[in-house]
């Protein structure tokens, strides 16, 4: 008998990958924005997703989609990157973010980035993009996250 914890499982960027893919628990809020995941890197802390933005759900008076839901996907952008970047083994909830506009987002296919600049110990600093189909920059975004363990984040 030993009292030797067991080590953690290493996942591989495809297994990631597939792990999202095959998700049947996706968050409600996902779904809303029609997010899909497209690429992982933990070597390069990132990940490329794709939002799918129904106008029936996420327009404005203007028909443009409105700038909350281009924040949203943002964040969601920069928080599975956090989760990338640690393996699955943290969520990384929000603390700070900020937003940078440059055009008006249409419905349809979307294409976001999201990145850890850092990841330290107590806080992870994150950037995202979001393109439009054209690939046209759409917004920006900065934040910090709050690296949780999985487990401590549950209880």
């Amino acid at each position: 008998m030993t009292d030797v914890a067991a080590e953690p499982e290493v996942l591989t960027d495809e297994a990631i990958l597939a792990r999202f893919q095959r998700s049947k628990n996706q968050p409600t809020g996902s779904q809303t924005l029609g997010f899909r995941i497209v690429a992982v890197s933990q070597a390069e802390k990132s990940v490329e997703v794709e939002f799918d933005a129904k106008p029936e759900l996420l327009l404005n008076p203007m028909k443009q989609i409105q700038g909350g839901y281009l924040c949203a996907m943002l964040d969601e952008c920069m928080s599975v990157a956090c989760m990338v970047a640690s393996g699955m083994t943290h969520v990384a909830p929000t603390a700070e973010m900020k937003t940078t506009f440059f055009r008006p987002a249409a419905p349809g296919k979307l294409k976001g980035i999201g990145k850890v600049a850092k990841w330290g110990r107590t806080i992870a600093f994150t950037e995202g993009e979001l393109y439009d189909a054209d690939g046209r920059l759409l917004a920006k975004a900065t934040g910090t996250a709050v690296p949780t363990p999985f487990q401590r984040y549950k209880s």
